[in-house]
């Protein structure tokens, strides 16, 4: 009967707490909607999954081995992790906590080696966290795959919807002032990094979103990614509407002239021009852009055929899996459930609304300036969501005029959406750098 008593005291069931139990729910919830309604499976999927795993009470899978050690309750361990982090002895669980977070690099290391000699590991979840996340590594990785996988001739065949796309960005930067403003009226408390990392959700670029967060708000990683792939995956919910409201049916109704052609010999020059100016004036932002520009002259060069099928295919595919399940370790119950995420989610879909009027408002500008007219549905597609938003622009224009076939024209703006939030990502970790953030 003892043997049954601590079997059930060490289960899994006995140790759930009612948070665990939430964003277990909640990881269900965004299984049933990539499953079931096919909004981003590629990446909802593995953060759903990674969240079940992160908040299975006692696995301790998205923990590193100190904290495993600290949430196993040993009197003895306690004590060695206590002393080993500079404290009289051990007091509570969250003195414990905050001595860890602000230890010195040799006190870590010795907390570490107490948690290692009393048997304790890091998580499986923490160690894929920390190859793919913490060392930037599948972020860039994936931004190479989709390098590989753009076709930059809508751009260069009309180079105005250049504009467009860094209207869009326009999303990122009023978001960053709206977590600013928060924090100032005490509504949350964003520092001014959070408010950056935040700001990346209007961009719509999972990728970008997740490696400045990695940078500069680490804590938030989850809360943001999730942000940032949901509102990607509603995209035809949520721009619609904005798209009609600043649109009239005669400036939907605008058909574009056909594209010019794009020469082979400027599709591979082009990555190269871009890569160079941007990186000279603007370093933080060479890592995003320089792999996306390599991606891209892999598949343009036409030498390396095999190294561009990979990119795009095997090595995105691989990449992905673990990106997803590292993002879900951050959905942990302890760290996830925050007043800051209903700030993150709320200000995300400001960003994402911000950006979308954005670029459609720019289209109708050069409207007024030049004399070959723009569909102003394009505009909307200038946030990065490839090729979802320019799917939209499409479908509203077709709706508008049934010969309105705007995809290939929208492409143009969609891809400089990509540039512009990896220059946008770069400003930002300059600033923040730059202002001690």
């Amino acid at each position: 009967m003892e043997n049954l008593a601590n079997l059930w005291l060490s289960s899994g069931a006995n140790q759930m707490t009612i948070g665990q139990f939430s964003m277990m729910v909640v990881c269900l919830g965004l299984l049933f909607l990539a499953i079931r309604k096919n909004f981003e499976p590629l990446l909802l999927v593995p953060i759903g999954f990674g969240g079940i795993l992160a908040n299975i009470p006692g696995a301790n899978l998205a923990l590193p081995a100190v904290e495993a050690a600290m949430y196993s309750g040993d009197a003895g361990v306690l004590a060695q992790l206590s002393q080993a982090l500079g404290l009289a002895g051990f007091e509570s669980m969250e003195s414990l906590k905050v001595a860890l977070e602000n230890a010195p690099a040799a006190a870590a290391e010795r907390a570490a080696q107490v948690a290692a000699d009393a048997g304790f590991s890091n998580g499986m979840l923490y160690n894929f966290y920390n190859v793919a996340i913490a060392s930037g590594v599948a972020p860039l990785v994936i931004f190479m795959g989709v390098g590989a996988m753009t076709d930059f001739g809508p751009l260069l065949a009309n180079p105005r919807t250049l504009f467009l796309g860094a209207a869009a960005q326009f999303g990122i930067f009023a978001t960053v002032l709206g977590a600013v403003g928060m924090s100032a009226m005490g509504i949350m408390d964003f520092s001014i990094a959070d408010a950056a990392a935040i700001g990346i959700i209007g961009g719509a670029d999972g990728p970008t979103a997740i490696y400045v967060s990695s940078l500069l708000a680490p804590d938030l990683l989850g809360a943001i990614a999730v942000a940032a792939y949901s509102y990607m995956a509603l995209v035809p919910l949520i721009q619609p509407p904005i798209m009609r409201a600043l649109t009239t049916e005669q400036e939907r109704r605008i058909e574009m002239v056909q594209l010019r052609h794009v020469s082979k010999s400027e599709k591979i020059v082009f990555p190269l021009v871009l890569l160079i100016l941007v990186a000279l004036f603007l370093p933080d932002a060479a890592p995003l852009l320089g792999m996306f520009c390599f991606g891209n002259l892999m598949r343009e060069c036409g030498v390396v055929s095999r190294l561009s099928d990979t990119a795009q295919n095997a090595l995105i595919n691989i990449t992905t899996i673990f990106l997803g399940l590292s993002v879900g370790s951050k959905l942990a119950a302890d760290k996830f459930l925050d007043p800051k995420t209903l700030g993150i989610l709320a200000l995300g879909i400001v960003a994402f609304a911000i950006g979308t009027a954005a670029g459609v408002l720019m289209a109708k500008l050069l409207n007024m300036v030049s004399k070959n007219k723009v569909n102003p549905l394009i505009g909307s597609a200038g946030v990065s969501a490839v090729p979802m938003a320019a799917r939209v622009s499409n479908k509203l224009g077709l709706e508008a005029n049934p010969h309105n076939f705007l995809l290939m024209h929208a492409m143009g703006p969609n891809v400089a959406g990509v540039i512009g939030s990896a220059v946008a990502a770069g400003v930002m970790i300059t600033m923040v750098r730059a202002m001690g953030g």
